[in-house]
């Protein structure tokens, strides 16, 4: 892929920020549309104002693909204090019994979401070590599982209550705290990567911001004809003969559009009447 300008990584990336404990992602995502002077920034997935960790931010008009990217698994590390002494093995037996696999999850009383049962899958709750009443555990969870919710119910399962001291995501969906090619970045780091950029430096902004084509890691890619390119992006749906290669993607499926190497947007499979996607974002080009 051509290598992309600092305002066109502006335009169109996403940053994954280390959120620290006490401001809301709100104030974190405002934050950084701020100091970059942007038009708009969006989080992918809100934390508690206490919990830490990574909180990806999307940038100007990859603020359209948030919701392609929200729903993936989840990832934590926390600690949960219990309100009496218990063996580990009967938490771990009380975990298998009942917290894995699919749950039943009522939002907690200060969730944003509506208060009604919701059905959620646990893929991982391990206990990595224990100190008299606090336990370090890590979770993997479906996106959307409250941890706190999680730790509560446990509490009360075993008949002696629980509640989380720490917690702090550590994956969200391919976003992840330690990453090579697109490391987690802290405000201050960010703040001195923009000043950098503003005396004339883009080494260090360069480094964190992820270009938003990263989308295609969790879509699949399909590949259009040049010719057809800029009528698609005022409004045609993808015909079956703008595709260079027949596709064999089921419909309702959604991906990501490419000419050679231009995203063009996200698209549902349609296969409907020689009509094999229609638009769900386009990607016009930056003036």
């Amino acid at each position: 892929m051509i290598e992309k300008t600092i305002p066109e990584l502006l335009e169109f990336g996403i940053i994954n920020i280390d959120k620290s404990s006490g401001p809301t992602s709100f104030n974190i995502s405002d934050f950084v549309r701020k100091t970059l002077d942007l038009r708009k920034t969006s989080h992918f997935g809100t934390l508690d104002p206490k919990v830490t960790g990574v909180l990806p931010i999307a940038l100007n008009r990859a603020c359209k693909l948030t919701g392609f990217f929200l729903g993936e698994d989840k990832e934590y590390v926390g600690i949960m204090r219990l309100h009496k002494e218990i063996e580990l093995e009967k938490i771990k037996e009380k975990i298998k019994e009942k917290f894995l696999g699919e749950i039943i999850q009522m939002p907690p009383v200060k969730s944003r979401v509506k208060r009604q049962l919701r059905p959620r899958t646990i893929y991982k709750f391990e206990l990595l070590e224990k100190q008299g009443k606090n336990i370090l555990f890590r979770a993997e969870v479906q996106g959307g599982t409250y941890i706190r919710k999680l730790i509560d119910d446990l509490g009360k399962e075993l008949g002696i209550g629980a509640h989380m001291l720490e917690l702090r995501r550590v994956r969200a969906g391919i976003f992840k705290e330690y990453d090579k090619d697109y490391p987690i970045v802290n405000l201050y780091d960010f703040e001195k990567a923009v000043e950098e950029y503003k005396n004339g430096n883009e080494k260090l902004l360069r480094k964190i911001i992820i270009p938003a084509e990263i989308i295609t890691e969790l879509h699949p890619i399909v590949e259009i004809k040049k010719e057809c390119v800029s009528r698609v992006l005022h409004g045609q749906p993808i015909y079956e003969k703008n595709l260079i290669n027949k596709s064999k993607l089921k419909k309702s499926e959604i991906v990501c559009v490419f000419s050679e190497e231009k995203f063009i947007g996200m698209f549902k499979v349609i296969n409907e009447n020689k009509i094999f996607a229609k638009a769900m974002f386009v990607m016009q080009g930056i003036k």
